[in-house]
């Protein structure tokens, strides 16, 4: 049992960390197509976009209902960034220690 809840653990930590992954891979895409270094004509771009986007909107859409833009630039993906790494360092090991004092 035990070991099936540390699983569990890892499993939300490694899902956490990709979508940071994929937070930073989608405003990294959104500057090359901003600069033209990239198109979203083709295909492949096109497909990675529409991927990252369905990933990375349900958690930045709150985000951004509260950050306004600054300028031109969005701020939100950092802050949800932050918020995911709090989550990660101090959420999920204090739940960890609380389900193992639970299931001891």
């Amino acid at each position: 049992m035990i070991a099936l809840i540390g699983f569990v653990f890892y499993i939300l930590d490694a899902l956490l960390s990709l979508l940071v992954f994929a937070m930073i891979a989608s405003a990294i895409l959104s500057w090359l197509v901003a600069f033209d270094v990239i198109n979203l004509r083709n295909q492949f771009v096109y497909g990675i976009a529409r991927f990252l986007e369905a990933v990375t909107r349900p958690v930045l859409a709150p985000f951004q209902k509260i950050i306004p833009p600054l300028g031109n630039v969005d701020i939100s993906p950092i802050v949800a960034i932050l918020v995911i790494s709090g989550i990660q360092r101090y959420l999920l090991p204090a739940a960890q220690a609380a389900v193992y004092g639970l299931v001891a």
